[in-house]
């Protein structure tokens, strides 16, 4: 049984606390995220993320581990990991 797009953003929304998060699922299927760190100032925009890839609840787990290490890390460190 999948979930629904509203519980998995309130998952995925939940699992970031305290971070500011904005989760949003397109007619597509495709998940962005948008994280905001209040005490750095940081934020992080990853978008185009496949609602298919987050079907069980160590996916998502695993998605928001590399997400907070990502954002923690700064964007000098997401620059280098992009280059």
């Amino acid at each position: 049984m999948a979930i629904s797009p509203l519980e998995l953003r309130h998952i995925i929304e939940c699992g970031f606390l305290p971070l500011q998060c904005r989760c949003s699922v397109d007619e597509t299927g495709s998940v962005s995220i948008e994280l905001v760190d209040p005490a750095s100032g940081n934020n992080l925009v990853v978008s185009g993320i496949p609602v298919s890839q987050l079907n069980t609840s160590r996916a998502i787990a695993s998605l928001v581990a590399e997400l907070k290490h990502k954002i923690a890390s700064g964007p000098e460190a997401r620059a280098r990991d992009t280059a």
